[in-house]
């Protein structure tokens, strides 16, 4: 089976974010060693001109990457983002007319969510096998998105857990990025899920020099989900002992006048706008260490990219972080919401200059070892051949 072809797959992307447009740092470029096919998913630009002046006249509204071409559905006018029905419709009937051109061998969704359930309604419709990526922590999800959990929240977590259970059940097999992602959930306990990480543009990354930094990072939104309140608590505690600390939260907040209020009196603070990937980058490369203090984690892609740019990490023990994070070895773990946890470990590494190099160091060649563009790349071609029975791909990108 596929001697003379690669698998064609339809990606379902529950996203709204463009592809980048240096194949470098675009995964289908790396996966289309190995397979082929079609990716449908929103976008940001609020109109046609703004996606031609990003893609160009030729490449819109069809973007073709390596072996795959991107589809893209625009927001209505005065909108952000495209509303959920939409997106399903768009999915459904542009993966129906893209099937009838030429046949999809496997259908693969980003998120359990309304993504996962178009794929198994264009499973049943096309007879394609379905692969669903999980994105998030599930046990975790929704309810830490604010303090004080709305009914609404407490109803959206049942219609998550019910999506989850109905899709995974449905599909041939699951990624997930840490192998304790779905414990929480016995009746998911035969699933065949595989294990591996998000991709990363590991070879754009630029090693940094923590020893002789004074950044504390926070790479992330939203905010309140992903802990940055403890981040700032712990800052504030310890920011008189080291008078040239500075902490840095780079994210999207559309309204982060709360987030600011939690900020008062901390001097030396900044808020980042959100920043284009290559400078994003740039900006991990200049830290001292990066921290990520979630209260719900799949994984954690800015701890790959700090440890590719050498730069060590500190997380909250919960989803995939601890997969990520060997406490004291490329960095340091802290109990989720505590704050005298988190500024002892911020302490220790701001005295200790060595000790950053040292965890830096050792988390970039844990990076190169595990967490490369091929080795993604070969994981995910493993998962789509492993779902369909055939054997695995020979072939692919060199490291």
């Amino acid at each position: 089976m596929f001697r003379d072809r690669k698998p064609r797959i339809l990606y379902l992307h529950g996203t709204c974010v463009p592809p980048p447009l240096d194949a470098k740092r675009n995964p289908f470029c790396w996966l289309s060693s190995y397979v082929e096919g079609d990716v449908l998913q929103d976008t940001w630009f609020r109109s046609e001109e703004g996606a031609l002046d990003y893609f160009g006249a030729e490449n819109f509204p069809e973007y073709t990457s390596g072996n795959f071409k991107f589809h893209f559905k625009l927001p209505p006018p005065g909108r952000p983002s495209t509303p959920k029905w939409k997106m399903a419709l768009f999915f459904v009937r542009e993966g129906l007319r893209l099937h009838k051109q030429k046949p999809f061998d496997c259908i693969v969704t980003y998120s359990h969510m309304m993504p996962a359930l178009c794929g198994v309604l264009l499973k049943w419709l096309t007879g394609a096998r379905l692969i669903v990526q999980i994105a998030t922590s599930p046990h975790l999800s929704i309810l830490t998105n604010r303090a004080k959990p709305t009914i609404k929240d407490r109803v959206l977590r049942i219609y998550s857990d019910v999506n989850l259970q109905f899709t995974l059940l449905s599909a041939e097999r699951a990624h997930i990025l840490a192998p304790n992602l779905l414990e929480a959930y016995p009746r998911l306990r035969n699933v065949k899920t595989v294990v591996f990480h998000e991709f990363v543009a590991a070879s754009s990354i630029a090693l940094g020099n923590p020893s002789v930094s004074n950044i504390i990072l926070f790479v992330g939104m939203p905010w309140y989900l992903k802990g940055v309140d403890i981040l700032l608590n712990a800052f504030r505690r310890l920011e008189p002992e080291f008078p040239e600390a500075r902490l840095q939260i780079l994210g999207h907040n559309p309204d982060n006048s709360e987030l600011r209020a939690l900020a008062a009196g901390i001097k030396h603070v900044e808020f980042l706008k959100a920043q284009l990937q290559p400078k994003a980058l740039e900006t991990i490369s200049n830290a001292a260490v990066l921290v990520l203090p979630s209260r719900c984690e799949g994984m954690g892609r800015v701890l790959l990219e700090a440890m590719h740019a050498a730069v060590p990490v500190v997380g909250s023990d919960v989803g995939g972080i601890p997969h990520i994070i060997r406490d004291g070895e490329n960095g340091f773990l802290f109990p989720s919401e505590n704050v005298e946890a988190l500024e002892a470990i911020l302490r220790r590494l701001l005295a200790d200059p060595a000790l950053r190099e040292r965890l830096g160091k050792r988390g970039r060649e844990m990076a190169l070892e595990e967490f490369t563009e091929a080795r993604y790349a070969k994981a995910f071609a493993e998962m789509v051949y492993a779902s369909m029975g055939a054997d695995p791909p020979t072939g692919g990108r060199s490291e």
